[in-house]
Formats: structure tokens, C-alpha cells, sequence
């Protein structure tokens, strides 16, 4: 199976650049595995698409401003870091722009009111407090193991002089950081927003669960690997990114309570769909965990936990889509991709939503 075989072609215009103003406002193709019927609606509407005894499986991840804009130690010159994942005490690992001469012992400064680290939309970098880091390691892809040096809450800082690690094909300023985050984000962790869930309003969560429809929570700290495009040509040869993530026995409990009285498992976006089948066992039974994940799913694959799946339209070739393919039938995803760029709907992060069921 080539990575080709996942192409769409998307007009530019249709990558949404800001959210909408309501949050449930976001269109929602409902796409039926069976069929491949297509219905358009509002993703309000969800509330009439779910059955009392469903579960609904949210991942409750808060996106941390991971984006640093600081300066050499030695040079002065311009750097970039994005934080990707803590591996212990004040060890991270980042990617860097430019970071072709970040060497293991280089020194880079952030947050000293140096008049270099203005940002790039023109914000002054608030200073206050001065981040320090050394390049431990090079690891795979280019990414450096750093070491943080600091006085205060590592946090604070980060609220402070960090800004919104947004997607690349996001260019415009976001104005208002909690749009990034989905209403019911908990757990710092994530370089990315699980974006399936931006859709949710607490008023629609307080509705939803009225209705009968269970409620249950997960977390998976999302990196910027799901942004990093597929460099092989055979999707089977990828190697796929790993990130961590925990779920409880309460949310396991709630799970198989609810497929026993035969209720529908309905994963909240791809991050919530990898960690069930993550620990899913053959029967669909989930049990608690706490670790790291690097299951790639892509057609072929057999789901064990989930009955069906909201997300948002993803990047051409990329794994997420493959991972929708699997779920729905790659002809079944083209097509709705199709119907849904005729229809004008808004896409990726900020983009409008499908329900697959």
C-alpha cells in the first residue's frame, strides 16, 4: 500500500486559519461505514446522532505554550525551540530552528529582554525570567535531548515567554491562547491540541450527558509527530512516532460497562482512538495503563474498542488519515473528502468535523 494512495487535492483557502466564534457551530460530516452515505450537518447536532448507553472517550490533554524564541549563547543568533516531550526532572526533548549547528554542550538563553527575542508576529518576548539550554544528545530526525537551567516553576516561565506551538499551516496569529485548547483540556503536556475536541461546548458536554450518554476521559499528551510528513513510499515501512498517555480504571470500568449493555464506544479523535486500541484486548475489553504508545494504525488494521470515531479532516499522506481509512474504508474517506471540499468545509486544525459511525 503506497502513502500515495492517501493524496486528496485541497484548495488552500479551505485550511481554516482561526477558529469560529461558536465553537459548536463547526459543520460535521456524518460519514456511514457501511453505505459510504454522506449526511451534512452542524456539529451541534451530535447531540441527535447519539444513543443513551453510548460512551463518548475524550482526551483531556492541555496544550502547553511550547514555542520558544530565544538566542545563542555564544553568537547571539536567532533560535527556535518547540517542546516536544519531558522525559525527566527538566529534561526535554525539542526540536530546534535553525538546528543544523546545535551540538551537544551548545548554550541557548531565552526570556533575558534581549531585544532579539521579539517574536515573530511582533509581541515582545515579557523577559522577567531567564531559561537556559544545553544541547545534551542528538536523537533520530533531528531532534536534541536539552536540559533546562532555571530559578523558579518551570511553568510559570513557560506562561510567561512561551507562545502556542501552532501547525505550520496555520499562519495567522491566534488571539485568544484557550481557543487551542478544548474545554475540558486538564493535564499539561501536549505540543498539539487534540482537535476533534475543540468542537465541544461545556453546554453541549452538560446536554449530551442529560441525553444518557456516558462521559469518560483519557490523556494522551500529543506531539508534533502527527504534523511530520511520511517519508517512505510503502505506508508499511513507517516508523511511527511514540507519545505518552494514561487511563484509568474509572474511564476502563465506565468503557466496558457500557459495551456490555451493548452501548457504542465512540472515540473523540485520533489520539483518543490510538490509546484504546492501545490497550484494548481481542474481546474490546480496556485495561488501565500508563506508558507510551507508537501503534500505527492503517487500512488492514482490525479495531477492537471503538464503534465509531468524531475528528477532524486531516493532511493529505498523512498517518492520520490512514488511520480514518482503516476505520471507514479508504474509498469511503476520498470520497467524503471530496464531497466535503465541493461543499466548501473549513479544514485541519481550526476546520470543521466528521462524525464516523
Amino acid at each position: 500500500m503506497k502513502v500515495s494512495d492517501f493524496y486528496y487535492d485541497l484548495p488552500k483557502e479551505l485550511i481554516a486559519q482561526e477558529p469560529i466564534p461558536n465553537r459548536q457551530m463547526s459543520r460535521m460530516l456524518v460519514l456511514k461505514r457501511d453505505s459510504g452515505n454522506v449526511e451534512h450537518k452542524h456539529f451541534l447536532d451530535l447531540l441527535s446522532c447519539l444513543k443513551r448507553e453510548d460512551c463518548l472517550v475524550l482526551n483531556d490533554t492541555r496544550v502547553i505554550p511550547a514555542r520558544l524564541i530565544g538566542k545563542r549563547g555564544d553568537t547571539g543568533g536567532k533560535i527556535e525551540f518547540v517542546l516536544l516531550k519531558k522525559r525527566d526532572a527538566d529534561k526535554w526533548e525539542v526540536i530546534l530552528k535553525p538546528g543544523r549547528r546545535a551540538k551537544p554542550g551548545s548554550i541557548f538563553v531565552f526570556g533575558d529582554d534581549s531585544p532579539n527575542l521579539d517574536l515573530e508576529d511582533g509581541s515582545p518576548n515579557s523577559g522577567n525570567e531567564v531559561l537556559k539550554a544545553e544541547i545534551l544528545e542528538i536523537l533520530d530526525d533531528g531532534i536534541r535531548l536539552v536540559q533546562f537551567k532555571y530559578e523558579g516553576i518551570f511553568e510559570e516561565i513557560l506562561d510567561r515567554i512561551g507562545t502556542m506551538p501552532l501547525p505550520p499551516y496555520i499562519t495567522k496569529k491566534l488571539n485568544d491562547k484557550e481557543r487551542y485548547q478544548t474545554v475540558y483540556s486538564k493535564y499539561k503536556g501536549s505540543a498539539a491540541a487534540p482537535t476533534a475536541g475543540l468542537h465541544f461546548t461545556n453546554e453541549l458536554l452538560r446536554q449530551i450527558k442529560n441525553k444518557g450518554v456516558n462521559i469518560a476521559y483519557l490523556t494522551l499528551h500529543v506531539g508534533l509527530g502527527t504534523f511530520r510528513p511520511v517519508k517512505v513510499d510503502d505506508v508499511a515501512g513507517h516508523k511511527m512516532h511514540s507519545e505518552y498517555f494514561t487511563i484509568s480504571k474509572e474511564t476502563c470500568d465506565l468503557i466496558n460497562s457500557t459495551r456490555k449493555n451493548s452501548g457504542r464506544i465512540i472515540a473523540v479523535g485520533t489520539t483518543s482512538c490510538r490509546v484504546l486500541e492501545s490497550v484494548a484486548d481481542e474481546n474490546g475489553t480496556v485495561k488501565p495503563f500508563e506508558g507510551n504508545t507508537d501503534i500505527f494504525i492503517y487500512p488492514g488494521y482490525k479495531f477492537k474498542a471503538i464503534d465509531a470515531l468524531i475528528t477532524n479532516f486531516h493532511l493529505p499522506e498523512s498517518t492520520l488519515i490512514m488511520l480514518v481509512s482503516a476505520f471507514a474504508g479508504r474509498e469511503n474517506v476520498l470520497n467524503a473528502y471530496k464531497k466535503a471540499i465541493d461543499e466548501r468545509y473549513r479544514f485541519f486544525s481550526f476546520g470543521d468535523s466528521m462524525f464516523i459511525e
